[in-house]
């Protein structure tokens, strides 16, 4: 079968930086079209592919199949009802809508043109998730599990992401990477408590986050900030049998940005080692380093392209999607009202 061509909405830096190179590496996938309002920049990037100046444009292209939409936060439900409305089956960048109901309605639309809906969350593929998951059975029962997405970025910048509007703050952008990491390891909570703050000077929205979600005895802690001079572990699980302490990020967004290409040799190689520290006779036992799996963004993409040309699963489906959309509304109930709120 032919490579499924494929529109980019959007050519900002989720867009470029993200999208796109992991579109034109993945088998199956040919990045056809980017509807951008800066096609000389996407033409220097991207020579060959065409450059559409609006959504209707791509959409009117009977030869697209797949629309990948990395816009604002505010225009994913609306642009993603274009798309359908127009016969194409939709990407959207996460969160994939502001509110349950505006997802819910997406689903609905999809299920009505029968066409598929997959949500960018990537994160699944970080190599940090990917090597706890390899790890988890030696830590027995987990008590305390800790994801941290800290940064330093003390002056707020002039983009849609810090200024206050529907949608922005990183409760919606980096909160939605950790609750659907939460999500897939430990399924539904019973509970979430959320405290969420403005923090740098001149800030207009959330730049602080700090969720616990309950599961029983065990507590899921999701933090972010953007004033951490020095960041704690990303990855901090505490369990019966042992326990697991990671530093630093996934290395695929430094390797997109530094032009790498998302398949090569050595991609997602991730150089910083874990600990594991085994529980023995009731005390710490001797630490074994940990060698990090590999990160690998571009198994969403190629899941992707196996979803439309072998029927094979959606490697995200809107309904997982929608569950984190349900936990960032309940999020910012129990911030507003100061209390756990029940799941």
């Amino acid at each position: 079968m032919a490579d499924i061509k494929t529109a980019l909405v959007g050519y900002g830096y989720a867009g470029k930086t993200i999208h796109a190179p992991l579109i034109r590496a993945a088998k199956g996938l040919e990045l056809a079209t980017v509807v951008s309002s800066r096609p000389d920049e996407v033409r220097a990037d991207l020579p060959g592919v065409t450059v559409a100046p609006d959504l209707g444009d791509a959409l009117a292209d009977p030869s697209i199949e797949l629309v990948v939409i990395a816009t604002p936060n505010d225009i994913h439900a609306s642009q993603a009802h274009e798309a359908l409305e127009a016969g194409k089956h939709v990407v959207i960048d996460k969160p994939f809508a502001l509110s349950v109901a505006e997802g819910e309605s997406v689903l609905t639309h999809a299920a009505r043109v029968g066409r598929m809906v997959s949500v960018f969350h990537c994160r699944r593929w970080d190599s940090n998730h990917l090597t706890f998951q390899a790890l988890r059975p030696r830590l027995g029962d987990l008590y305390q599990f800790v994801l941290r997405y800290d940064r330093l970025r003390p002056v707020v910048r002039d983009r849609w992401r810090e200024r206050a509007g529907p949608g922005s703050g990183i409760w919606y952008d980096l909160g939605s990477h950790l609750l659907d990491q939460a999500l897939t390891l430990f399924g539904w909570p019973e509970w979430i408590s959320v405290d969420l703050a403005n923090q740098r000077p001149g800030a207009t929205t959330t730049d602080y986050f700090h969720a616990v979600l309950g599961y029983g005895p065990l507590r899921v802690i999701l933090h972010a900030s953007m004033m951490t001079t020095i960041p704690g572990p990303t990855v901090e699980a505490q369990g019966s049998a042992g326990a697991f302490v990671k530093f630093g990020m996934d290395a695929q967004e430094d390797m997109l940005k530094a032009g790498r290409t998302p398949g090569d040799a050595g991609w997602g190689a991730d150089p910083i080692t874990g600990i594991f520290t085994p529980v023995v006779d009731q005390l710490p036992g001797t630490p074994e380093t940990i060698v990090p799996c590999p990160g690998n963004y571009l198994a969403y993409y190629e899941g992707i392209a196996a979803a439309l040309k072998d029927n094979a699963p959606n490697p995200v489906t809107g309904e997982d999607a929608l569950k984190v959309m349900k936990l960032l509304e309940l999020g910012f109930i129990s911030a507003q009202e100061g209390r756990r709120v029940s799941a």
